[in-house]
């Protein structure tokens, strides 16, 4: 959601994690939620799936998969009740990129 979106932005603009993500970024005809150029990386949050949204990220996934790009996705409820680990997870895996 956009709420969890501005406090997920918060913490990864101004380079905060050592790289830069630049947000809605348009990677072919789909728009990651954030997306870190150096690593590769796109982070997605996700709301509630519905079984026809799991087929289109699938879809979405594996396209950015074949682009080399690493897909990162975190829920919209961890991000708005556990922040710090959210930041860790994410910290951890750039690290490891």
């Amino acid at each position: 959601g956009n709420l969890s979106e501005a406090l997920l932005w918060n913490e990864l603009k101004q380079r905060k994690m050592g790289v830069q993500f630049k947000r809605q970024r348009p990677i072919g005809n789909y728009i990651a939620d954030f997306y870190c150029r150096e690593k590769n990386l796109v982070i997605e949050i996700d709301g509630w799936t519905h079984d026809d949204k799991y087929e289109y990220d699938k879809e979405r996934d594996e396209y950015m998969n074949s682009l080399g790009i690493h897909v990162l996705r975190i829920s919209d409820k961890d991000v708005k009740q556990d922040m710090n680990n959210v930041l860790i997870w994410i910290k951890h895996n750039i690290d490891n990129l």
